[in-house]
């Protein structure tokens, strides 16, 4: 698992694994989730700190689910 803020843009990426993204479904006009052949892939939120989604307040535990 991989999770990447950018604070310039306040951009939220967060990797759940490697697979190579089949689909890409936008849920709202700021987050878009990539699934693969065995489900989310990754996850992009866009104006993340602005919605109150970073920062993460459980990152260790998703992190630690995703391995």
């Amino acid at each position: 698992m991989k999770i990447v803020y950018s604070p310039a843009d306040d951009i939220l990426y967060i990797q759940f694994s490697r697979d190579p993204v089949i689909k890409d479904v936008s849920h709202g006009w700021n987050v878009n989730i990539g699934y693969g052949d065995a489900g989310i892939v990754e996850i992009t939120v866009l104006d993340a700190k602005a919605k109150g989604y970073w920062p993460i307040e459980n990152a260790r535990e998703l992190a630690e689910a995703a391995t």
